[in-house]
């Protein structure tokens, strides 16, 4: 057997919570992420279209083991609902395959949202991740099938009024992991008889991340390449071949441990993070620590230490980070 190759990149560790533009993937975003950072290791917290803007929280090296944490969080989006087409993607994407002349009054559309607010159930869009016999909906879709998708239980924790005119609306909601913003554009136009679908979309909050957490491509790409851009331009080649200085886009990381903030928190020693990281359980002191937690986080001045179940006073280590 031949030897594993030395891993390419640097151990940087961190979330991004990028502000992704219309027109880019979320894998593609995640390259470019990887690349601009020269990271080891990234993936993201959950995808968003090509077609959508907003927020797309990328994890690099450690961060990627508290992705299922970022995941499970509520989000909100801004979307704008145009009426009188229904699409089979039920976005911009798709072609036309149901139209009407009808348009909603706003009265009708607010006497609708209650129908949309709790925990409801939903038919994901045929264009979708969801697998089917063990294929993707979406391959079945652009292969010209209508497959039959069950309905799944979701919840929406409000779904608000931002704008109404007379062929669109624009909507704020905020939901939980599952929920498709298309299959509501889809189920509103059905139940108001006017068919309807995404024109734009916007994700603006991912919890715990917030718009205050956003960074942009082109921010990222200036922190990255400010100075050698600077020396390219002035033919300055001592300081354009120089080492890479990473100091200022490292700057614009959000620290890993924000993904846990779901957790409770348990500050522990230097010695006691030692013998974590070694995966041995230890006493947790203090009069306010818990006696009992299913799950929990440890730190160790102010850095993440472990993800663990406190039992009888003990924190356990299940999943822990390089110091």
């Amino acid at each position: 057997m031949g030897r594993r190759g030395k891993k390419k990149g640097r151990p940087i560790s961190g979330w991004v919570v990028l502000d992704k533009p219309v027109g880019m993937g979320s894998t593609e975003a995640v390259s470019k992420i990887k690349w601009l950072f020269q990271a080891e290791k990234a993936g993201h917290a959950g995808t968003l279209d090509p077609l959508a803007s907003g927020m797309l929280p990328i994890a690099l090296g450690e961060a990627t083991k508290t992705v299922p944490y970022v995941q499970d969080g509520a989000k909100i989006y801004r979307l704008t609902v145009a009426w009188g087409e229904e699409r089979s993607t039920d976005d911009l994407e798709g072609p036309v395959t149901q139209s009407s002349d009808r348009r909603p009054a706003e009265e009708d559309v607010r006497a609708l949202l209650p129908n949309y607010t709790g925990v409801i159930m939903q038919t994901p869009p045929q264009f979708s991740a969801i697998k089917i016999s063990g294929e993707r909906a979406y391959d079945l879709a652009r292969g010209g099938e209508t497959v039959d998708i069950p309905a799944r239980e979701i919840e929406i924790g409000r779904l608000d009024i931002v704008e109404h005119a007379a062929d669109h609306t624009l909507f704020e909601v905020e939901c939980g992991k599952g929920t498709y913003v298309r299959s509501l554009a889809r189920d509103m136009g059905r139940d108001l008889g006017c068919f309807g679908h995404i024109a734009e979309l916007r994700r603006v909050e991912v919890e715990p991340f917030t718009q205050e957490d956003f960074v942009t491509v082109a921010e990222l790409e200036a922190a990255r390449f400010g100075e050698q851009r600077e020396a390219d331009k002035e033919g300055d080649a001592d300081v354009a071949d120089a080492p890479i200085d990473f100091g200022a886009i490292d700057a614009l990381l959000v620290d890993t441990a924000a993904a846990l903030d779901c957790l409770p928190q348990i500050a522990i020693s230097d010695e006691a993070a030692t013998k974590i990281r070694l995966g041995n359980p230890v006493i947790i002191r203090g009069r306010d620590a818990p006696v009992e937690a299913e799950e929990a986080c440890a730190t160790a001045r102010g850095k993440l230490v472990a993800i663990g179940a406190i039992e009888q006073g003990m924190f356990k280590p299940k999943r822990v980070f390089a110091g």
